[in-house]
């Protein structure tokens, strides 16, 4: 008895702590702690690799290969559809890059528009007025349709001949022959307007999601100091706004620069094919002229060109003044 009373004074940790099975416990705790968040992402994992991983890989195994999904054979040729790309004397070489031309002339004039316009919609619909979730509401409407359903609705609005935008113009005593679908600068103005009026509500949303995270006290800061309206956006609402701007950009330029829908269906890449973006080209290149492997290489340098553009935007705002 003296021994064991020995003991216990000469070991300061309690009874349970120095038995095994309490320390096995709390070792598959701590065990089950940390495997559990990988448990909650296997299904996202498994669902990304099955649909975007092995794609990729996928597609690009057949830019290596002279790939028509009709026939038996698909040869592979290296790097010979990439080298296409670049060489003028290719057949696709023109039609390529005229329509990476008609892709990054829509997303310099879509996205200052899906940048600005949005911002100043939920910069007014952030006041409290009656109404106010009417209007938000009226604003983000457009965006729950799908792409189908914008481009049939605007090409009848649209039509040169019968369309009602021209039928109304008609009406007032404008001219009514515009041709908003077949000529230029009449089909880029459609292009962007449309898209515009359908998009703008979720960029609209975000920033006003952003803007409800920003402190009051900022601004009470900003107004005690002396600081008008243009002060209190320059120095408070854009500084808050940074990492929602971010977003905003990046997510304005991937999905004007993907753009095909609108083109496809309001003007068919008319007149000729100036309208034609780069998707509506890699689009017709592989599933009509079953060119499989050169639409996945176009595919890949857009990916490319997209890649540099995102690392330049966010090291844009990561800079500091």
């Amino acid at each position: 008895m003296v021994e064991q009373s020995v003991h216990a004074l000469e070991d300061p940790r309690p009874a349970a702590a120095a038995t095994g099975p309490g320390r096995a416990r709390r070792t598959g705790v701590k065990r089950s702690a940390r495997t559990t968040p990988y448990l909650f992402l296997v299904p996202y994992f498994l669902l990304f690799v099955t649909f975007v991983l092995v794609p990729a890989v996928y597609g690009l195994w057949i830019s290596l290969h002279d790939w028509d999904y009709l026939l038996p054979g698909k040869p592979f040729v290296g790097l010979d559809n990439y080298q296409a790309l670049f060489d003028a004397n290719s057949a696709v070489f023109d039609f390529f890059w005229q329509s990476m031309q008609a892709t990054g002339i829509f997303t310099v004039l879509s996205v200052p528009l899906l940048i600005a316009v949005p911002l100043v919609i939920a910069l007014l619909l952030n006041r409290s007025f009656p109404g106010r979730t009417f209007f938000r509401a009226v604003y983000f409407a457009p965006y729950v349709l799908g792409v189908a359903v914008i481009g049939v609705l605007w090409r009848f609005v649209l039509d040169p001949n019968l369309g009602a935008v021209n039928a109304l113009l008609g009406a007032i005593g404008l001219p009514a022959d515009t041709p908003w679908t077949t000529d230029l600068p009449w089909a880029w103005i459609s292009l962007v307007g449309v898209t515009v009026w359908w998009t703008l509500g979720f960029n609209a949303v975000i920033y006003l999601a952003g803007l409800q995270d920003i402190p009051r006290e900022l601004y009470e800061a900003a107004r005690i100091d002396g600081g008008g309206k243009w002060a209190e956006f320059r120095h408070v609402t854009l500084p808050g706004l940074r990492p929602v701007l971010l977003f905003v950009v990046i997510n304005t330029i991937l999905a004007s620069s993907n753009m095909f829908g609108q083109a496809y269906l309001i003007t068919q890449g008319a007149p000729g094919v100036e309208t034609r973006t780069a998707i509506m080209y890699i689009a017709q290149t592989g599933l009509r002229d079953f060119k499989m492997g050169s639409a996945a290489a176009m595919s890949y340098l857009l990916t490319l060109v997209l890649l540099i553009i995102s690392m330049i935007t966010f090291r844009l705002f990561r800079t500091k003044d």
